[in-house]
């Protein structure tokens, strides 16, 4: 997998039930189809993106919270600059599918 242009994803804070990332991206980058294990709330803190999650498409915004399923494939495109945090649980795993 070419990672030059896919969000970078930072792990902030892990504690006993949960963990925290990071998400970073530019214009254009790109998550690659995955999904997690259980569960995952995203919350937009800057810019925007497309979440895709079996051909339906959500916009993702500064000020937005969603609720990723678990299980669900899905990928990102980022539209605009953007940051946002993604809360699940510790035991939970991103499976690339692509």
């Amino acid at each position: 997998m070419n990672t030059q242009n896919i969000p970078k994803l930072v792990t902030l804070k892990t504690g006993e039930s949960f963990k925290v990332y990071q998400v970073i991206g530019q214009a254009g980058m790109k998550m690659p189809l995955h999904y997690s294990t259980k569960e995952a709330v995203v919350i937009v803190q800057e810019g925007f993106a497309q979440l895709k999650i079996d051909e339906i498409k959500h916009m993702l915004q500064e000020g937005s919270t969603f609720i990723i399923p678990a299980h669900q494939n899905h990928t990102l495109s980022v539209k605009a600059k953007f940051k946002a945090l993604v809360i699940m649980s510790k035991d939970s795993d991103i499976e690339f599918v692509e």
